[in-house]
């Protein structure tokens, strides 16, 4: 059954729709440019900050000491409302994105998804880490207390939306989805770039608080101009932690915010990436063509606004290069022009190419078609250079968040090590090779580890699979802490921290710990894995 839930334009603070006092705006369409009549969405103010912090600073215990199964439950509620939704929400963020309704088709399959899959890890409990050191009162010459640990919640967790995702980096997304696994209530801003969708999302979980029964501060929702309430909730003290995807310059606006806090709180931020792919001499010999047109397809996709697109492109110079440069440049001539998410973006994108293009010792080598009739639609581009310039110009490697790449030219294996020594942190790093390039790859690879996140062989990085090996995150400035994942299961641990009971008695420890294991997880015990 579809659940209708038309939208008014205001926030959701716990269990209340409040309308914004401090001016506000109306939705855009990116591909229309035009604004969406309606409604007009208020903007909070500071107070409405602390309100949402303050209630979910009250349910934190609450909600934290709930049984796992009934926190697994409310994670598939807020999924089963999500897809009650129907087509509204699918037409609601392709009218705000522009983004095609197949892909946000998908998109709403992995945010549902995620929910799901966090739902899982509450219920198997592993996630606890429950480790048992009994006690030994004979142990000479000093007895051992009984230690005991569990990881908890850090406590509440301020979430923003992201521009590219609307769905599943957003109100309901992994961010979102992984903190109320681990036991902490979320504040979410929405992007100023899919109100509405925000909105309707927004709905679906605070119906789930509602149905559920769970404390009203467990979810809120609010809507800002500009930074001023992001930066307010960032610094607010009820909030521990922070989880953001978007801009280098604004991951670290956040994070300099949290560390000047009277107690400093970790801001788990995904920034920037150009996810360098390596094309080893073996395997463009045997296949420089068909890598090529694949990778033509991955840098389009989505209008190249995917924070794994393959913004550099690496390879020894000579004809087989010369291949792969030809037959990418004639796939990306084919390629239509794309509607942007914004019109912001899609200036920046422009100002990223205009500035790629006059740099010294660049040579743009491919154009996709022009945008025709469309607003704010991205030409593809692909530029070249050699491996040089790329190290001696340090603001080659910054991204340009679109569907422009740079391909380089490395005078020989050496060379091509070295430019790679020179990269920042990667979301990503692909090779592309066969056989007879496994000595090269094993010289790449120990340098690529240090750079990034995530390593593929013979693929490309767009496209990130929500399961539990999964790693979405790397070394700065791909993210603020190279510790974590922001996809997948490991992505709890991001808003948990361990505790040690040292010889409380059973009765006051959290299940996980007590004799019984009445949860029946699988436990470290004296260092062993145990069920019992």
């Amino acid at each position: 059954m579809t659940l209708i839930t038309p939208l008014t334009g205001k926030m959701l603070i716990g269990a209340d729709a409040v309308a914004g006092t401090d001016g506000g705006q109306r939705a855009f369409n990116p591909a229309t440019n035009t604004e969406i009549a309606e409604p007009h969405f208020g903007f909070g103010t500071p107070g409405d900050v602390d309100r949402a912090a303050r209630l979910a600073a009250a349910a934190f215990d609450e909600y934290r000491a709930l049984p796992l199964a009934r926190r697994a439950a409310f994670l598939e509620a807020i999924a089963d409302n999500i897809m009650a939704l129907g087509d509204a929400l699918l037409e609601r963020a392709h009218a705000e994105t522009g983004l095609p309704l197949a892909r946000l088709t998908g998109e709403r399959g992995r945010t549902v998804g995620q929910l799901r899959l966090f739902a899982s890890v509450v219920r198997d409990g592993h996630f606890l880490h429950a480790t048992i050191d009994p006690a030994q009162p004979q142990r000479q010459p000093m007895p051992r207390a009984d230690l005991r640990l569990a990881k908890v919640p850090l406590g509440p967790v301020a979430v923003f939306g992201a521009s590219n995702f609307p769905l599943a980096f957003s109100v309901a997304g992994g961010d979102t989805a992984s903190a109320l696994a681990a036991g902490a209530p979320v504040v979410v801003k929405a992007h100023g770039a899919h109100l509405g969708t925000s909105e309707l999302v927004g709905r679906a979980i605070q119906n789930a608080v509602r149905e559920q029964g769970l404390p009203e501060g467990v979810f809120s929702l609010l809507i800002g101009a500009g930074r001023s309430i992001g930066e307010a909730l960032v610094a607010h003290p009820a909030i521990k932690a922070v989880g953001f995807t978007g801009s280098r310059q604004g991951g670290l606006a956040l994070v300099a915010i949290a560390n000047r806090r009277p107690e400093p709180i970790p801001v788990y931020a995904e920034m920037s990436a150009i996810n360098p792919v390596f094309l080893l001499p073996a395997a463009l010999a045997q296949r420089a063509d068909a890598i090529g047109q694949a990778f033509a397809d991955s840098l389009v996709m989505g209008a190249g606004q995917f924070c794994t697109n393959p913004g550099l492109v690496l390879g020894i110079d000579g004809p087989d290069l010369d291949r792969f440069v030809q037959s990418a440049a004639e796939a990306l001539e084919r390629k239509s022009a794309q509607t942007m998410l914004t019109a912001g973006i899609h200036g920046a994108y422009r100002s990223g190419v205009e500035t790629m293009a006059a740099t010294p010792g660049v040579q743009r080598v491919a154009e996709g078609q022009t945008a025709s009739t469309l607003h704010n639609a991205a030409q593809a581009a692909l530029f070249i250079t050699d491996a040089r310039t790329l190290m001696e110009q340090p603001a080659l490697s910054s991204e340009v968040f679109g569907p422009a790449s740079l391909v380089v030219r490395a005078k020989d294996a050496d060379e091509l090590i070295a430019a790679a020594e020179q990269l920042e942190g990667q979301l990503t790093a692909t090779l592309h090779l066969e056989d007879a390039d496994h000595p090269l790859a094993r010289r790449l690879l120990p340098v690529l580890e240090r750079r990034a996140g995530r390593l593929l062989v013979n693929g490309f990085p767009t496209g990130v699979e929500v399961c539990h090996a999964m790693v979405h995150g790397g070394p700065y400035p791909s993210t603020s802490n190279a510790m974590f994942t922001s996809v997948g299961a490991s992505a709890i641990d991001r808003f948990l921290r361990p505790v040690c009971y040292q010889d409380l008695p059973d009765a006051l420890l959290p299940e996980a710990l007590q004799q019984a294991n009445p949860l029946g997880l699988w436990r470290l015990v004296d260092g062993a894995p145990v069920r019992a």
